[in-house]
């Protein structure tokens, strides 16, 4: 009896066992993907790296001829170390291997995989489901994103998979997972998604999908695929610990556009805000009298900025932008990164208890520079809120090796109070409490003075590293 008709009947008396024993139950419809005709349909266009790349030693530092003359003593050791040196297997330059997995994205043999599969290589074969091993050219990475573009020609076309869309992958889903792991090609793995959004630090624009799917190393620059066989992650990174380990994917949707600009110039440009931001907290939102704490808060704009040309200002919180709603602060550094340069992009912000619409046209990132900067945390207060505050004087300043001489510093956190819990540090600068600039300590005592017990608190700082940001506490 065929295989499907079996599974069929076993199916039906399930369903009919369910039906007596729990009555009113449904029984669920199975989701779970024929993974045997997926693996035997995908394999072929996975592929396994192999890179070299050569390491040369340090150089053994030699006396000038210039320098005192030598006395046969010292001829003689440097004759002899020297010659040790040159002899010495480990100090001669080595070739460094290392094996990855990448995937076929088009018929003439297009490859995406991570770029620290391929970083710094000196060669980069690539080793086909059949068995042959072909030469790959880089034709462009991206470190940001750790995107890397490979090429092979063949005579034939090449198997090659289906992009597919990222955003609408839900948590939950099935997945399957094809790559080199510890040098064991073609290995298949399979999973769910179990989380999206991910932010693990690996970059500035952490955008990553989390799966319970075995992802080991070697596994780096393989594709994950969705239920209907289609690329909708690059393998990427794993976290380590207890019984497994949790393995993170690069979202496809970040790397179509990342792909096309290494096929076409080998490098990448993004879009530029300048400004540094924050993510709100339920505090912080409060204090600004807004519902939600979902938006990113502008804590400073960079000078001579599309921002700052468009208008926007400390304090205003970004909503929306070009059409998306920020649900998480960090989301806006990918947004803005992702627009073609020049465009005009509508903000939603809400500024002095209102929203409206500002219009920025996005400018171009250079090296060195981030879309939308994340500051370093960290705050101060007063009395009621447990810190210590000077009137800045350039004795203190010289003291405390900053640049500024005058203004309001924190000079001590109270162990255990509110500003501790909310980061503060000492050094760091008040610009703002409430909206308002205390000019003087007197000016900053009587702002805090004018608060109850449990009185939300904002204020705006800027720490000794430069960054400025804002900090919401109660009062004590």
């Amino acid at each position: 009896m065929p295989k499907t008709i079996v599974s069929a009947v076993r199916l039906w008396v399930t369903g009919v066992v369910v039906a007596l024993v729990f009555p009113g139950v449904s029984l669920a419809k199975p989701v779970s993907p024929d993974f045997v005709e997926l693996s035997k349909r995908l394999t072929p266009t996975v592929v396994n790296i192999r890179t070299a790349k050569t390491i040369k030693p340090k150089q053994r530092m030699r006396r000038p001829h210039s320098q005192q003359p030598q006395t046969p003593f010292d001829e003689f050791f440097e004759d002899f170390f020297g010659r040790m040196y040159d002899e010495n297997p480990q100090q001669r330059p080595r070739r460094e291997q290392s094996l990855g997995s990448g995937f076929i994205i088009s018929a003439e043999g297009y490859i995406i995989t991570n770029n620290h599969v391929v970083n710094d290589a000196d060669e980069v074969m690539v080793k086909l489901s059949d068995g042959r091993e072909l030469k790959g050219e880089l034709k462009g990475k991206d470190d940001k994103l750790d995107i890397a573009l490979i090429k092979i020609s063949d005579k034939q076309a090449l198997p090659h998979v289906e992009l597919g869309d990222s955003d609408s992958l839900e948590v939950g889903e099935w997945v399957m997972a094809i790559g080199n792991p510890f040098g064991l090609s073609h290995t298949v793995t399979a999973g769910i998604v179990s989380a999206k959004g991910r932010v693990i630090g690996t970059g500035p624009y952490d955008d990553f999908i989390q799966t319970d799917a075995s992802i080991n190393p070697g596994n780096s620059g393989g594709p994950l695929f969705s239920s209907d066989g289609k690329a909708i992650g690059i393998n990427t990174a794993i976290l380590s610990g207890g019984a497994g380990g949790i393995g993170f994917a690069i979202p496809i949707n970040a790397v179509k556009a990342v792909v096309e600009q290494l096929r076409s110039n080998g490098k990448v440009t993004r879009g530029y805000l300048g400004v540094r931001f924050q993510p709100l907290t339920p505090e912080l939102a409060k204090s600004f009298g807004l519902e939600s704490e979902k938006g990113a808060l502008i804590a400073s704009v960079e000078k001579d900025t599309p921002a700052e040309k468009a208008g926007l200002k400390t304090g205003d919180i970004i909503l929306e932008y070009d059409g998306r709603r920020i649900i998480d602060g960090n989301e806006l550094p990918r947004f803005v990164a992702g627009t073609p340069i020049n465009k005009k992009v509508k903000l939603v912000i809400f500024r002095e208890g209102k929203k409206q619409d500002v219009f920025v046209t996005v400018g171009k990132l250079k090296d060195g520079e981030i879309a939308a900067a994340v500051p370093n945390s960290g705050s101060g207060d007063g009395d009621k809120i447990g810190i210590t505050v000077q009137e800045l004087s350039k004795e203190l300043a010289d003291r405390m090796g900053m640049k500024e001489s005058k203004g309001l510093i924190v000079t001590e956190v109270k162990p255990g109070s509110s500003a501790e819990e909310a980061g503060v540090a000492t050094g760091s600068i008040i610009i703002e409490v409430n909206g308002q600039r205390p000019e003087t300590l007197e000016s900053f005592r009587s702002l805090l003075a004018a608060l109850k017990k449990g009185d939300l608190v904002r204020l705006l700082l800027k720490r000794q590293d430069g960054s400025i940001h804002y900090v919401a506490m109660k009062t004590e």
